[in-house]
């Protein structure tokens, strides 16, 4: 089954978002930005869906994954990245004008 990983590019900006506003979780949907972004919420902030999936943790803080993309990206490695942008309105990447985004590669089966 596919894992989550981040490079240490996203590990720093992880580092700087936790020290400003605490503890906090990745959500991964297909809702945003073709799916390629991640959002991240303050724990507490963020309801998560009884079909969603944590997938693993980075940087110690879980990242949960929709059922529909789980399904779709079961047998996908995520690497979460930063890149130059802004992040999704309500993640707390949003206005650091860098943003959190979801590279992939295929994982043995």
């Amino acid at each position: 089954m596919g894992t989550v990983s981040a490079t240490p590019a996203a590990l720093q900006l992880l580092a700087e978002i936790v020290a400003d506003h605490g503890p906090v979780l990745f959500h991964q949907s297909g809702g945003c930005c073709d799916g390629s972004s991640p959002m991240c919420y303050a724990q507490g902030d963020f309801r998560i869906g009884e079909r969603d999936v944590q997938l693993g943790e980075i940087g110690g803080m879980p990242f949960y994954i929709s059922a529909a993309q789980h399904e779709a990206w079961k047998h996908t490695d995520l690497i979460i990245d930063v890149v130059e942008g802004r992040g999704g309105m309500f993640s707390l990447d949003n206005g650091r004008e860098r943003r959190f985004l979801t590279r992939s590669e295929i994982c043995s089966i």
